[in-house]
Formats: structure tokens, sequence, C-alpha cells
């Protein structure tokens, strides 16, 4: 049997219309999952789905927009979910945001609140949705796009290095409560990787050489390098793997 084999198995993941997100659901889709594309934007959802079908040459991905940020939205997410495919076996949490770079004490609340909210609430809600059916399976898996920042301080991004470390901890406790069900939970920590979000890092020549100097692979990362974390960690080949962060950063936090 291949290990990485998700026939049978229903995955949906959030913030998935571009970069990792997007990456994650198609490799999902070529491995036999059937999958929800979701985002804030319809439009958005509607042409990656579109994609993956018609690569597919079948009826595999169903576009849902929703806003995290949003407990109702997410509701309404998981049960449109349940109502194409039937059930959910393979949660991925990687919508984000980072709105604010500058020092940690001058951030405002409001943009604090608002960072916390995005990046740990919304996964604390969507996990809360999905535990009850994997539990009553016996089966499941959530997978977090976490980040090194939440394995190192930052001058600059300190909020969002907050809560990608509290994602670790939300994957852990997951692990803990619900491993006897046989409900596993990760962490993905991706370093800096070729997507709009982390544009600024890469795009620019002498910004790029900067960043990548003193990672041993002396490169940034690719989607479908983080897509194929989040493959083996879905699969039957990462099925003894709970309440890990998995760090896919080129070796830069060993550096």
């Amino acid at each position: 049997m291949d290990l990485f084999d998700l026939s049978g198995k229903v995955a949906l993941v959030t913030g998935s219309t571009k970069g990792i997100g997007e990456a994650i659901v198609r490799r999902m889709a070529e491995h036999g999952a059937k999958v929800v594309v979701s985002s804030r934007k319809a439009d958005a959802c509607e042409k990656v789905a579109a994609e993956i079908n018609q690569a597919r040459g079948a009826l595999v991905a169903a576009p849902i927009a929703a806003n995290i940020n949003y407990k109702e939205q997410l509701q309404m997410l998981v049960a449109k979910t349940r109502e194409a495919w039937g059930k959910i076996d393979i949660l991925v949490c990687n919508a984000a945001l980072n709105p604010y770079y500058g020092p940690q004490m001058e951030i405002p609340d409001d943009v604090f609140d608002k960072v916390m909210a995005a990046n740990i609430r919304s996964n604390h809600w969507l996990s809360q949705l999905v535990l009850p059916e994997m539990v009553e399976r016996k089966d499941g898996a959530i997978i977090i796009v976490s980040s090194i920042g939440g394995l190192r301080g930052s001058p600059v991004i300190g909020a969002y290095c907050i809560s990608k470390a509290a994602d670790m901890q939300l994957a852990r406790n997951i692990a803990v409560e619900y491993g006897p069900h046989n409900i596993r939970a990760n962490c993905i920590a991706p370093g800096l990787v070729r997507t709009d979000f982390a544009r600024a890092l890469w795009e620019n020549p002498d910004t790029y050489k900067a960043t990548t100097s003193r990672a041993p692979l002396r490169r940034i990362g690719e989607p479908d390098e983080i897509a194929g974390a989040a493959i083996f960690l879905a699969s039957r080949a990462g099925s003894f793997t709970t309440g890990q962060t998995l760090v896919c950063d080129g070796g830069v936090t060993i550096s």
C-alpha cells in the first residue's frame, strides 16, 4: 500500500487559494483526497477548485469561501464541507495574517488582538468543530501551518511569533487529549518560502542573498516542499507522528 495515499479522505484546507495553502490542496488532491478550497474570496476559491478538477478529470475539489475571523462563517464552512463530501478526515489550518512590522511593545491593542484571533483562535474554533466527528470515527489528522517564528525571538514580528508558538502548543494539547481516539495533531514550521506573503524578503536580489546567506541550503523554500510535509502528516506515512512541530526551513534554525 502507498504510505502517502489519501484516497477516500476529505481534506479541508484554509487559506488555500495561494502560496503554501494552494500547494497543499493541489497535492492532496493529487494523492487521492477530496478537498475543500477555502479563503475569503469566493472567486479565488472557485478558480483554484476548477483548476484542480480539470487537472484530476473529476469532481474532487469544492470551493467554499469563509472568513476565519468569524465563528459563524467557520461553522458554515464545516457544514458545507460535510454537505459536499460527507465528512472531514483532515483539517489543515493554514490561513494566517501578519499586519504589523515593528517593535512588539508598540503594537496597537486592536492589531495584537487581530493577530491572535486569526492565527490562534480560528484554529481552535475549527478544531472544536471537526473533532467530534473524528472521535466518532476514531480517525483524524489536524495540521496547523505555524512558522519558525514560533521558535525564535524577533524584534519586528513579535506578535506573529507569539501566535505561531501558541499554534504549536495547540497542536500538542489536541494530540494529548485526542490521541486515545486515534486522532493526530501536528504543526509544520516553514522558514522563508517563495509566497506573496513573504515577497518582500525574496523578490529583491540583495535582500534574498542576505536572507539566505546563513542557511545551509543557501536558498528559500518552495510551496510544494511544505505541501510534501503536509502529505506526510496527513497520510499513513505519518500515522505514528503526533504533537510535533516539523521544521521545514532549509536548516536556518540549526545554523
